[in-house]
């Protein structure tokens, strides 16, 4: 018989995994560490995983406690089909009492019948109208969860996808804004070795570009590389070696 969770127990837990998810900045972590707490929470999972998914079902970022979560997690993605990506599109609970006479996903129940999972539970990660992935725990037994099970499980979820999205927007700025410093990076080197070019050989700014472009191409190398080396003088032109 599947094992409730008491009102207090819940309520600590609840507080356990709000208190780790604020603590983190970094998506990939946080998602982590709810598959850990979630793990710890229900009595009779063997394992936890969290998935977050993009608009297409792909996965941006995933949680495991362990391997056969993984292989299991990995089986779903490669053959687009089981309880975590049903949990997503249909944005409600999925339960299953035993992989090994579920016939909604054949494909994948066949994919993990070495991996010892017998019963399952998901639910969708609800960010107010958005569904941001998945959550599922996984029993070696049989019938380990059932209905009443889900109702804690939900409690759960529900602030812990609030939390995940706001971890994802505080991570975004960030970021992009590194993408956003490495271009310009590039971008400032280029039209240093740029002027370097202009200033030695009378080049016009065109001109300059010109020949960075065609060295980088002789060279096979990249045009950033080429106008480090131009700056560090290690780097000869075409010019040097008429």
């Amino acid at each position: 018989m599947p094992q409730q969770l008491p009102l207090d127990d819940l309520t600590l837990v609840l507080a356990r995994i709000k208190g780790l998810l604020l603590t983190e900045e970094k998506v990939d972590r946080a998602v982590q560490l709810l598959a850990e707490g979630i793990r710890d929470a229900f009595p009779g999972s063997s394992g936890a995983g969290v998935s977050l998914l993009d608009e297409q079902g792909r996965r941006i970022s995933t949680g495991a406690t362990d391997a056969v979560v993984l292989a299991a997690d990995a089986a779903q993605y490669d053959l687009g089909q089981g309880p975590c990506l049903t949990a997503w599109a249909t944005e409600s609970t999925v339960l299953v009492q035993d992989a090994g006479t579920d016939d909604r996903w054949p494909l994948w129940t066949q994919a993990v019948a070495d991996l010892s999972i017998r019963s399952v539970i998901s639910s969708p990660l609800l960010a107010g109208t958005r569904c941001l992935g998945a959550l599922k725990i996984y029993s070696t037994q049989p019938d380990a969860f059932d209905t009443a099970t889900a109702r804690p499980l939900e409690k759960l979820v529900f602030p812990a996808a609030t939390l995940l999205d706001n971890i994802q927007a505080s991570e975004t700025p960030k970021r992009f804004s590194e993408v956003l410093t490495a271009a310009l990076h590039s971008r400032d080197t280029i039209n240093r070795a740029q002027g370097v070019l202009m200033k030695q050989y009378g080049m016009s700014q065109e001109q300059a570009l010109q020949e960075l472009v065609q060295l980088a191409k002789t060279s096979r190398q990249p045009l950033l590389s080429i106008s480090l080396e131009i700056l560090a003088g290690t780097r000869n032109t075409s010019h040097e070696r008429k």
